[in-house]
């Protein structure tokens, strides 16, 4: 069984002007960091031109979905029947995207099925970090 899941989604970035481009993005999700998602935007994406990677609780992903979540450097909420808006908040702007609610609950889904939710904790082995930690020091 794999330990990764990445699924491409389709993103709307929301602009100052009244015509929205859409993106490629991804979301992916490692049984490895397992409360934590991460969005991926490819360098032709990115203003910088260089890949740019978001990571953020599964959590908030899966509440921002049926009401308005976070109050950091990422937020989600619900927008209209399908969409569901991402914000990025960084020194250097926001981004605004929208992507399809359907491919979030997918992704999420599919992660639940990977690692169940309430139970991310039992995907650490603290004997063996613990290990790695004192071989390194």
């Amino acid at each position: 069984m794999s330990t990764v899941i990445e699924q491409p989604v389709e993103a709307r970035l929301v602009a100052a002007a009244p015509r929205m481009s859409s993106i490629p993005a991804a979301l992916h999700y490692d049984r490895a960091d397992p409360f934590a998602v991460r969005m991926t935007f490819p360098a032709p994406a990115t203003l910088e031109g260089v890949d740019v990677s978001w990571t953020f609780a599964r959590e908030l992903l899966a509440a921002g979905l049926e009401e308005p979540e976070g109050d950091g450097d990422v937020r989600v909420r619900p927008y209209g029947y399908d969409r569901t808006v991402l914000e990025f908040h960084a020194p250097e702007g926001t981004a605004v995207i929208h992507v399809h609610s359907r491919d979030v609950r997918s992704f999420l889904r599919r992660a639940a099925e990977l690692v169940p939710v309430g139970l991310e904790h039992l995907q650490f082995d603290l004997d063996r970090d613990l290990a790695e930690l004192m071989r390194d020091a």
